[in-house]
């Protein structure tokens, strides 16, 4: 298990010092950062502990300038390291960066006072005292505190051994096989051409698979992987990673972009969200304002949608929702931040990763959302269904964020229990509320057919699945499912209620049999004129009463048979017929000899050879 470790803390604190100090590698890799002995950017380094774990460091800035380069390279961190310089103590990037990590819920980690060499002991344990107050209240309140100089290499074997002891309690990163790699650094590399950079998470990545970047949604190869400068075939989540793309340029790409497998993310703008103000802010945040908006490696505007009330004080939490102005490739249970252009304002949980406009102030929207957050399994999937119904299993997997196996689970309960109708081998999702609404449509929008169609067997298929605006793969599940539950009756192209059966009012029947008694006088040249209603006309051919065989051609469905008997008798005899001979052994005109044979040769029957025929 490879993990990864997160620099923190006010700038000159030491912190790429300390790595360096650590690993023997520069983290500082852009030409300024060196000029100016500043962090700007994240910077990547490795180490081997004395365990035999490799893990991955990433280094972020601590100037209040570039806050938004810390926050891009934190989120994907398993430890977080604290640093604090003994001859500054605390300071106000300190205590943001502290904050960004309880916000995004980083639970591990070690309070690490650099410098010691420039104090004496009694500062060193007022710093220590104030470091350990800081941290109280905290997801690093246990953290342990290590005092070091990377300078003279004091203390750095207690921070190496600290580490090793801190990821003893690391819980490995989940694998749900849905991989996702927040882009944190995009550049090309000669003669490999695109690389990105980021860690991976919730899935693997293996070299020659294709992929997708999201939100622009172009499709590319990984030509290769590495992690800490070393190739691979494949690389777990919680893994820093190197991957060469190939098929895209880098100017397709950019920070915050997520690598993943195609067809089951969907990036969107809008985010249901449970929100958390910190304390430290100085003013009430306000329904409707515009803050940004960091999640992984993104950054975009976002105005923010309170759902309980109209200003959320400093301290407090709520269910919000954000407007993006730029989509985002997020999950359930992924955490952000909110910034305003001057500090770090508060942050949170996603719990909605598509979400619809929400009325506010409804309290069956806020339990719905304390659902999605906090339910079982089971919970979590019906309220899924329940709002976003009908619903593929694929996209129920994207939404909950649970493994496939346990949604499985999850549905097969939840069936058993007749909460949910699976149709189709959990390709669509309904709630039982869903299907039955579903269901009282289709019946009635058939019977309203019915009635304005007394003649008719049914609606066509396609016209009733327009009429429930169900998607075209959706319907054919729907349907199968409304006939086994006995709702419908398919009939080739047509579906009807169980208890419809066309019907003539005795004047239609009247007519019919009027009709059909003239068509007898002359079976093979019949006179049609007049015709029936269309609707009738068409009853009698459904019914087999008569035998369509071109436009203006129509026989008695007894006339038809008896002179197809003829005529198959007759090429069995001689081997072939023409129009001519059929006319004379029926008795008949050319006009009905012709359209005779036409018909028998659509039918397969026969082939026509020039100016006779032939039976197939």
């Amino acid at each position: 298990m490879s993990l990864v470790l997160g620099t923190a803390g006010h700038v000159d604190h030491g912190k790429s010092v300390l790595v360096e100090a650590l690993t023997g590698i520069d983290p500082d890799r852009l030409q300024e950062e060196k000029e100016r002995g500043l962090t700007i950017d994240l910077g990547f380094a490795w180490l081997t502990l004395p365990s035999g774990r490799e893990v991955g460091i990433v280094d972020v800035p601590g100037h209040e300038h570039f806050i938004k380069n810390m926050l891009a390279g934190v989120g994907g961190i398993d430890v977080a390291l604290l640093v604090v310089a003994a001859d500054e103590g605390v300071m106000p990037q300190t205590r943001e960066h502290l904050a960004i990590l309880d916000l995004l819920q980083v639970d591990r980690g070690i309070a690490i006072i650099t410098k010691k060499d420039l104090v004496d002991e009694e500062l060193l344990e007022l710093v220590t005292l104030e470091v350990s107050e800081v941290l109280a209240g905290t997801t690093l309140a246990q953290a342990p505190i290590v005092t070091v100089s990377a300078l003279t290499g004091e203390g750095l074997p207690e921070l190496v051994s600290t580490i090793d002891q801190v990821l003893d309690s690391a819980t490995p990163k989940k694998d749900i096989d849905r991989p996702r790699l927040p882009i944190d650094r995009v550049f090309t590399m000669a003669g490999f051409g695109t690389v990105v950079t980021g860690t991976l998470v919730d899935g693997s990545l293996s070299r020659g698979q294709e992929v997708e970047i999201l939100p622009a949604g172009v499709r590319a190869r990984i030509r290769g992987l590495q992690s800490h400068k070393r190739k691979i075939d494949i690389v777990s989540p919680g893994n820093r990673v190197a991957a060469n793309l190939s098929g895209i340029a880098t100017s397709k790409l950019k920070r915050g972009d997520v690598v993943t497998t195609p067809g089951w993310l969907i990036p969107a703008r809008a985010f249901d969200v449970k929100l958390h103000l910190l304390s430290s802010t100085p003013r009430p945040l306000p329904h409707n304002a515009t803050v940004t908006f960091h999640h992984g490696a993104a950054e975009t505007l976002g105005k923010v949608r309170l759902l309980e009330r109209d200003k959320i004080e400093p301290g407090e939490t709520t269910w919000a929702q954000f407007l993006l102005a730029q989509p985002i490739a997020a999950v359930k249970d992924d955490r952000f931040i909110i910034r305003s252009p001057q500090e770090t304002l508060g942050g949170g949980l996603i719990v909605g990763p598509r979400a619809k406009r929400h009325r506010r102030f409804r309290p069956d929207i806020i339990e719905g959302l304390a659902t999605r957050e906090g339910g079982t399994a089971e919970q979590v999937v019906l309220t899924i269904i329940q709002e976003e119904e009908p619903l593929e299993l694929e996209k129920l997997l994207a939404l909950s964020n649970l493994p496939r196996a346990e949604a499985q689970e999850a549905l097969k309960s939840l069936t058993a229990q007749k909460k949910v109708v699976v149709l189709g081998d959990m390709k669509l999702l309904f709630s039982a509320q869903g299907w039955e609404k579903l269901a009282r449509e289709a019946t009635q929008a058939v019977q309203k057919y019915h009635q304005r169609f007394p003649l008719r067997h049914g609606p066509p298929k396609e016209e009733l699945r327009g009429k429930l605006k169900t998607p075209a793969k959706f319907f054919p599940h729907a349907l199968e499912q409304l006939v086994r539950d006995g709702s419908l009756i398919e009939a080739g192209p047509t579906v009807h209620l169980p208890d419809h059966k066309p019907q003539p009012t005795p004047e239609q029947r009247a007519e019919v049999d009027a009709f059909l008694d003239r068509l007898a006088r002359n079976p093979y040249s019949p006179t049609l004129d007049p015709l029936p209603e269309p609707d009738l006309l068409n009853l009698l051919i459904e019914e087999r009463k008569l035998i369509k065989v071109s436009d203006d051609v129509i026989f008695l469905a007894s006339a038809y048979d008896k002179m197809v008997e003829e005529t198959v008798a007759h090429i069995r005899s001689q081997g072939k017929v023409t129009v001519a001979e059929v006319r004379d052994l029926l008795h008949t005109s050319r006009k009905y000899a012709l359209a005779l044979m036409e018909h028998l040769d659509r039918q397969k029957i026969t082939r026509r050879i020039g100016d006779e025929r032939v039976l197939r």
